[in-house]
Formats: structure tokens, C-alpha cells, sequence
């Protein structure tokens, strides 16, 4: 539906180093909903994506700094993938804080491939069920997540996928679970 997410407002957080279809698919998909998509970086400018995580992408300018944004002006989050993308976000501590604010208070967040990494340096996925890129899912177990190797897996709110090719199945279910809205807020398990 063209008007899933009319009025929504979700932040995309990346920065250098961000797989480009992991961030233009999912802007599409929200935008095609209906929501106004902001890409929030943790510098002005622009960003370079990488493709494969070795090949320049494109650059994509940057339409708000994490430092002087706040997350209840967002609905919704995107924690895109690539290697360094999540590696050079969770060394922000604006970044970190901005994604564990967004999950603790219920609202949608959706990350692929190494995205969780920034769930895990927020200190979110205890006791959450969720996937990721394999390299990651020892750094989701020790943070206390539970990890599967599915397509798509989606936790109270919080829609995580794998790899590009999982994406068709991971636009669907954000878009899905962002038109919900907030969630009740998970107790982490002790």
C-alpha cells in the first residue's frame, strides 16, 4: 500500500563504509509506504557507500547529524549493513545512544547483515531473538540474543535479516512491522 506509512518518519543511521543496496532498498520500500526518510550520520557532508564491502559505491548526502538529532522525533529506525558501516558507528557514543534509546522505548528498529552490531553496542539483544551476517552472531550471543539463520526474523518490533539477497523478505517486514508502530517494551531476560 502506497499510504502504509503516511506520516511516519524514520531515521536511517550509517555512515562510511554502508552496503548501498542495504541502504537504498529499505529507504525505498518506507518511502514507497508513504514515510519521509531521513539518513542521519554522525558527520555533515556526505557518506560513500561501498558495494561487497570492497568496490566504491555511490555518495549520499547526509540530511542530519545523530549529535543534534533526538529519537522521539522518529517513528522508526534502519541500521543498514557493510562491514565498517556499524564498526565506525558503534565507536559514536551519540550513535549508540540514539539506537538504544529508539529500542528501549518500543519504537520499530530493522538492521541487516552487520547491522546488529549496533544492537549489540547498545546493549539490546538480551534475551531477543534476531539474525544477522554470520561473523556477527558470536558477538549477539555473548550480548545474551538468542541467533537463528533465517531470512527474516522479526522480535516485538525488531526486524533483522542476514545478507542482501534476504532483502526483498526484510523491506516487506519492515514496512510491515513500522506500520504497527511501537511495541510493548521487551524486559530483558535476567
Amino acid at each position: 500500500m502506497a499510504d502504509e506509512l503516511h506520516g511516519r518518519r524514520v531515521a536511517i543511521l550509517a555512515t562510511d563504509g554502508v552496503e548501498q543496496v542495504e541502504y537504498e532498498q529499505p529507504r525505498e520500500a518506507v518511502e514507497r509506504a508513504g514515510a519521509q526518510a531521513t539518513l542521519i550520520s554522525t558527520h555533515d557532508g556526505e557518506i560513500q557507500a561501498m558495494n561487497h564491502d570492497t568496490e566504491k559505491g555511490d555518495r549520499f548526502a547526509v540530511e542530519a547529524q545523530v549529535a543534534d538529532v533526538h529519537p522521539g522525533d522518529y517513528d522508526a529506525l534502519i541500521l543498514p549493513g557493510g562491514t565498517c558501516n556499524p564498526d565506525r558507528l558503534r565507536m559514536n557514543t551519540s550513535a549508540v545512544s540514539f539506537v538504544r534509546t529508539f529500542v528501549e522505548s518500543g519504537k520499530p528498529v530493522a538492521a541487516i547483515c552487520h547491522g546488529p552490531w549496533m544492537l549489540v553496542e547498545a546493549d539490546v539483544v538480551r534475551g531477543r531473538t534476531l539474525t544477522s551476517w554470520p561473523s556477527v552472531r558470536t558477538d549477539i550471543r555473548n550480548a545474551g540474543g538468542n541467533v537463528v539463520d533465517q531470512e527474516v526474523v522479526t522480535d516485538n518490533g525488531l526486524v533483522t535479516s542476514r545478507k542482501p539477497d534476504d532483502l526483498p523478505a526484510f523491506c516487506a517486514k519492515v514496512v510491515e512491522e513500522f506500520a504497527e508502530g511501537r511495541h510493548p517494551v521487551a524486559q530483558p531476560s535476567s
